[in-house]
């Protein structure tokens, strides 16, 4: 595994770490050696499969932000999770939209740790997996927890949103 605890915190991880302490988590953020902008560079980094990795992508639903905490093994069905969440509009804004709702960078958006709560949905697929890794606000972090913990701590749906890759 290539991770490494963190020893110079970026402001992010702070905010993400103190909100999985506020949700009653007890995993700890930790740092990858080379950022992970992708579900496959992740679990590279991580020795898993792609599979565990929960992909953070933040959507604009109806106007307003939706969390998707995708495994890395599907692609989002965005008709799918529309017509489940009953949401005429379901795309995938600019970078400032991402910022701005979760203060976060694209490719380090977190489950958790944003200025105001964000609506989310974990896919059911994470489920598969007794542990799966998250992004923890930055590029290079990230945590392990488990697809009930990630409903848990997120307030989130547990629906399946996914096409497996290929289909």
């Amino acid at each position: 595994m290539n991770v490494r605890e963190i020893t110079s915190w970026h402001p992010n991880g702070i905010l993400v770490q103190a909100a999985l302490e506020a949700a009653g988590s007890h995993t700890r953020i930790v740092e990858t050696i080379e950022p992970s902008p992708t579900a496959a560079r992740a679990a590279a980094q991580l020795d898993i499969e792609v599979g565990q990795v929960a992909n953070s992508l933040l959507f604009e639903a109806d106007g307003r932000p939706l969390l998707v905490l995708a495994s890395g093994a599907h692609r989002v069905d965005t008709l799918r999770v529309a017509g489940d969440l009953g949401v005429t509009t379901l795309r995938r804004p600019g970078p400032d939209f991402v910022r701005e709702h979760t203060g976060q960078p694209i490719g380090g958006v977190a489950p958790l740790g944003h200025p105001e709560p964000v609506r989310t949905v974990v896919d059911t697929a994470l489920a598969a997996w007794p542990v799966v890794w998250a992004a923890g606000g930055h590029p290079r972090y990230v945590f392990p927890t488990s697809f009930e913990e990630l409903v848990r701590i997120t307030g989130g749906t547990a629906l399946a949103v996914g096409v497996a890759e290929g289909v």
